[in-house]
């Protein structure tokens, strides 16, 4: 079956779709694109805005790293520093190579500093996702009694609000009812990947650290808002903070399916088609989400070259270590005790 599901789905498939649909975005973007016209007011926003989004863009991955670091506190100990220097290897890890492998070279890179194991260190990662859905989901509904949105859009949030509920409501009854729920979970042929799920969630769900991690993500999504925020002042877009709200969750989802690495395309796309939601004009909508892939990108490649940098290590040696991570914690999986240390 393994063979048959290789001969169907070759590795280099997902790679070139995401190329080609972010290709197709680019070019839906910038046809008749009146550079002319845009490129003056692009280049006439205050400094002090685009400074202010440069900073809070940077601040976003800070409390990131401060946030990962409460999470794995009762497993393990490392300076915030060091999370943060993974976090921002991981993205400059997505920003050049295909189907992000940044989270499995961010967590590597965890582990392997902290000495916390990989299972226990996926697992946090996999909490981390779990507070930003809920977050997004919160901030979705409160913006949408300030703005009048699309019933796409109202119909899809419901749909994930649903989606994360099931996968909350799994979680805490694993936690809560453990024997019932192993009988499951050993039927199943990721039996051994889910009861170290539950190990590291149940040993890191016990610290007040927990409840902590999880009230400052509100941070962590008000902070990836704010850059948007203050180029639409400085653009003279109008937006108000709830439109920025609702455009942060676009693009949030928007982000999920494979693209090119650094979202180049699709990124664009979703600004245009959110800001356009708003009542702003096509061609002021393209030279804002230039402006915005600009500035929220290019200081995240300095900081996550100069991160990778400290790691005395090739992108691509660590690329291949940290793929490989994951096969040596299956072939040899940490016991129960060593991911609730």
């Amino acid at each position: 079956m393994s063979t048959s599901s290789h001969r169907r789905f070759p590795h280099w498939l997902v790679p070139v779709l995401g190329y080609g649909v972010s290709i197709a975005c680019l070019i839906l973007v910038y046809r008749h694109f009146d550079w002319a016209e845009q490129w003056p007011r692009i280049r006439a926003v205050p400094s002090s805005y685009i400074l202010a989004a440069v900073l809070t863009d940077i601040a976003v991955y800070c409390v990131q790293g401060w946030r990962w670091n409460l999470l794995l506190r009762p497993v393990g100990s490392l300076p915030v520093l060091r999370s943060m220097q993974a976090i921002y290897v991981g993205l400059f890890a997505n920003e050049l190579l295909p189907l992000r492998p940044g989270e499995v070279i961010r967590t590597f890179l965890q582990a392997r500093w902290s000495g916390v194991p990989f299972s226990v260190v996926i697992s946090s990662v996999v909490i981390e996702r779990l507070f930003d859905g809920v977050w997004l989901i919160l901030s979705f509904f409160v913006a949408s009694y300030f703005v009048e949105l699309p019933e796409v859009l109202v119909v899809g949030s419901r749909i994930l609000a649903g989606l994360l509920s099931i996968i909350a409501f799994c979680l805490c009854f694993a936690l809560y009812q453990r024997d019932r729920a192993e009988r499951w979970i050993r039927r199943t042929i990721w039996a051994q990947g889910f009861l170290h799920l539950l190990d590291a969630i149940a040993a890191m769900s016990r610290s007040d650290s927990f409840y902590r991690s999880f009230a400052l993500s509100a941070l962590y999504l008000a902070l990836q808002a704010a850059p948007i925020y203050f180029l639409s002042v400085g653009f003279n877009l109008g937006l108000s903070l709830g439109e920025c709200a609702i455009l942060l969750v676009i693009l949030r989802l928007g982000a999920v399916p494979p693209q090119a690495p650094g979202n180049v395309g699709t990124f664009h796309w979703l600004v245009v088609m959110g800001v356009m939601l708003f009542g702003v004009s096509r061609q002021a909508a393209i030279g804002y989400a230039t402006l915005l892939f600009l500035v929220i990108t290019v200081p995240l490649w300095v900081v996550g070259f100069v991160a990778l940098l400290a790691t005395k290590m090739k992108l691509s040696q660590l690329r291949m270590d940290a793929q490989n991570e994951p096969e040596t914690y299956h072939a040899n999986p940490p016991t129960s005790r060593s991911a609730g240390r």
